[in-house]
């Protein structure tokens, strides 16, 4: 039986079934139950089996927005070969009352978090008066992460109320997990998301929740163990991601 630190701790640890190199490589089949993913967490981002979508999980429910832009509410019998979680439990708060280009948005975030050596999550609510987000048609085994850019379906929402949310990776962290600020979308009529391209904040209240534990899970599968992890992943995660 876990002690009660143990458990504290595990509350304030990010969580992840798989490290993101093997996605980058194309290893879109781990065959991880999302059930397993929510024993450690109720918040969190990932993808599904096959890149059928992006994920998020917000108060221990868990999303999928597919590449027409539906959004369904799956169970734990889904399968993903990445996803990162944790207990959110935020310590900070602020508001953002004004119409914030994108990119000082992202400066007043990152001014949030007192170093870029610790991870961050971070959850985002109110109104908005542009998202820019995408999501990825379901894809075989092996296609290049990088190809997909090609292939993603970008949607644009205009002053809609949601949630953005996800985290904050250090960058000597990007073989694990995508470096800087990752972050998806799903509209408060949980009928739009996807990750998140850009975003214009209109009136918004900000959570976040600084973390200094790590729990990785590496895959057992034949792919992964026989995958060439040497090459420098970071300008694909670029490409993709950003």
């Amino acid at each position: 039986m876990q002690s009660h630190d143990e458990i504290e701790e595990q509350k304030n640890s990010i969580y992840l079934c798989a490290p993101v190199n093997a996605l980058v490589e194309g290893i879109f089949e781990e065959n991880i139950h999302l059930a397993e993913v929510l024993r450690h967490g109720d918040f969190g981002l990932g993808t599904f089996d096959d890149l059928d979508g992006e994920m998020l999980i917000l108060d221990g429910h868990c999303y999928q927005i597919n590449s027409a832009g539906k959004v369904t509410e799956v169970d734990g019998q889904v399968l993903t070969p990445f996803a990162s979680v944790t207990f959110y439990k935020p310590e900070n708060f602020y508001e953002i009352n004004k119409e914030t280009p994108f990119d000082d948005f992202l400066k007043q975030l990152n001014s949030f978090m007192p170093s870029p050596n610790l991870f961050y999550a971070v959850r985002i609510e109110g109104e908005f008066s542009h998202i820019k987000a995408r999501s990825v048609p379901k894809q075989a085994n092996y296609h290049p992460l990088t190809d997909i850019v090609n292939e993603q379906i970008v949607f644009d929402f205009d002053n809609i109320c949601g949630t953005v949310a996800g985290f904050f990776t250090p960058e000597f962290m990007s073989s694990l997990s995508v470096h800087g600020l990752h972050l998806h979308f799903l509209s408060e009529d949980l009928q739009h998301g996807g990750h998140i391209l850009g975003c214009v904040p209109r009136k918004v209240k900000i959570g976040v929740q600084t973390i200094n534990r790590l729990e990785l899970t590496l895959p057992m599968t034949k792919d992964y163990m026989g995958c060439d992890f040497h090459r420098d992943i970071n300008r694909d995660l670029d490409k993709v991601e950003k």
